[in-house]
């Protein structure tokens, strides 16, 4: 009995495996071996699918492919871009972000223009004050019986110095024919003129970057200490170098003003058209090149003292245009186009450089919010009472703009063709002074409040966004010559965003003089 009821137990198992493989499709094992994937969800009719049809129908079509079937194909075939999505976020953060880049670089070149506009009226506005006070001192003093004091603070001889090389540079100003140069200047060939206007440029530049050495060289040798033993060659020779240096540089800003006046009285314009295009050419030469965010920074710096100085050179064109045609208020209207179509390239140029830089080094629109923090941050500290520069050396350091020869011409050229004749013309000189004075101020007052940082921002010694920009580890205002408190070791331009400033100026945490420091 046990042996039949054994068997028919085995029997009933055998059965029901055998209906457990009949109820599997063909394909489940192959799925979980691996052999072939998931089948679509195709419509099934009588509740089992075929696999081995499918498989021999695409077999077939792969074998035996017709046009109608391509096309058929080509149309409908589909493709999910969800699979890829972070590779297509990103496309869409970088078109986003040559959006925002316009908008962003002309925030920033408006802070930096109004920036070199407030360095450039301090010439002619404060120095001047600034030079009369100090003379009055030097004068006033010795009769008070001040003895151990210095005739004049340091700050003061560094104006006075200022105030003699810009008097003697417009003295020998008024040697140099303009007239002359322009004719000159106008008897060449357009090809030649357009090789003659890039050495400019390029002559430019280096100019400004070896004129502030000249300068903060001669500031230094006047102000060092008398303790301190002195290995220069004498405050004479220095303040001849900065004379000889602010007068080539006046006169080959002359030299660029005469070839751009040629090019706006040009009757076919081509010399205006190809001086615009030269513009584009820059294009070429910075988009390709890889960029970090300080060398991206120290090139919009470059950009705002170019984009200024070519204000100041249209502007002196149309003065001398305006003195030829008696001051006609029409002809200005005829110069108008021209200008317009300058300050236009010179704006696109820029717009089109950065958009390409910034997205081709993967550098947000964000960073020119920290340039315009940085600048800000220049502004504040060189008015803190214990500056180590004058805020017009600042920037001209931040972004190689020197604003003395640039001013010196201009007087020049303004001189020139405005004539002042009787005591109204000089009345209108003197409020044209006044206005330029209060101009100055609300400049300075606009630039102080525009998002600058607070006092203690601007006093910390580690400002936000040092970390993120890297800069050279440098410390400002200490007593020691290595420092960069030394005029002669600053660079120009600088690259670095924050240098950092003394944590602390109350009295009690001020630490003692150092021996070799200023009387």
């Amino acid at each position: 009995m046990a042996d039949v009821s054994g068997s028919k137990l085995s029997e009933e198992k055998e059965a029901e495996i055998e209906r457990k493989k009949r109820q599997k499709r063909p394909w489940d094992e192959l799925h979980k071996s691996g052999k072939i994937g998931i089948t679509p969800d195709l419509p099934e009719t009588l509740g089992f699918f075929d696999i081995s049809a499918v498989r021999r129908r695409e077999q077939r079509e792969a074998a035996d492919p017709s046009l109608t079937r391509f096309i058929s194909a080509e149309l409908t075939r589909g493709y999910f871009l969800e699979h890829n999505e972070a590779k297509y976020t990103e496309r869409r953060e970088r078109v986003y972000t040559c959006m925002r880049i316009p908008k962003e670089l002309e925030k920033l070149m408006t802070f930096g223009f109004f920036l070199c506009v407030d360095a450039f009226l301090y010439v002619f506005t404060l120095l001047p004050l600034r030079v009369l006070l100090a003379v009055l001192r030097l004068l006033t003093l010795p009769c008070c019986g001040f003895s151990g004091s210095r005739l004049l603070q340091p700050a003061q001889v560094c104006d006075v110095l200022k105030g003699l090389i810009m008097v003697l540079c417009f003295s020998m100003m008024h040697y140099v024919d303009y007239s002359m140069m322009y004719h000159l200047i106008r008897g060449q060939s357009v090809i030649k003129l357009y090789i003659i206007y890039n050495m400019l440029e390029v002559a430019d530049r280096l100019f400004s970057s070896f004129g502030q050495d000249i300068l903060d060289a001669l500031y230094w040798t006047a102000t060092e200490p008398k303790e301190r033993k002195r290995d220069s060659i004498g405050v004479i020779p220095h303040f001849f170098m900065a004379v000889f240096y602010v007068f080539l540089h006046a006169i080959l800003i002359m030299v660029q003003a005469s070839t751009l006046n040629v090019a706006f009285n040009s009757h076919n314009k081509s010399l205006l058209t190809i001086m615009m295009s030269n513009n584009f050419v820059e294009i070429k030469g910075s988009v390709f090149k890889k960029f970090e965010k300080n060398n991206l920074f120290q090139m919009s710096n470059s950009d705002i003292k170019e984009r200024f100085t070519s204000y100041v050179l249209l502007l002196i064109v149309c003065l001398r245009n305006m003195e030829q045609f008696a001051w006609n208020p029409d002809h200005l209207w005829v110069l108008f186009p021209d200008v317009f179509m300058v300050v236009t390239s010179e704006v696109a140029v820029d717009i089109i450089k950065h958009a390409f830089i910034t997205k081709f080094n993967d550098i947000t629109a964000d960073v020119y919010s920290e340039y315009r923090a940085s600048l800000a941050f220049d502004l504040v500290s060189s008015r803190q009472k214990n500056a180590c520069t004058d805020y017009s050396d600042s920037v001209a350091r931040r972004m190689g703009f020197i604003p003395l020869p640039l001013a010196v011409l201009l007087i020049r050229v303004v001189m020139s063709s405005v004539k002042v004749q009787g005591a109204l013309s000089y009345t209108c000189v003197f409020l044209c002074y006044l206005g330029l004075v209060t101009l100055k101020v609300l400049n300075s007052i606009v630039l102080l409040g525009n998002k600058t940082p607070s006092r203690a921002e601007a006093s910390c010694p580690t400002p936000p966004g040092e970390s993120k920009m890297e800069p050279a580890p440098v410390t400002l205002c200490s007593p020691p010559p290595s420092s960069s408190c030394s005029v002669t070791t600053q660079p120009s331009p600088r690259t670095d965003l924050f240098p950092p400033q003394p944590a602390d100026h109350s009295p009690a945490a001020t630490p003692p003089p150092h021996p070799d420091s200023h009387p």
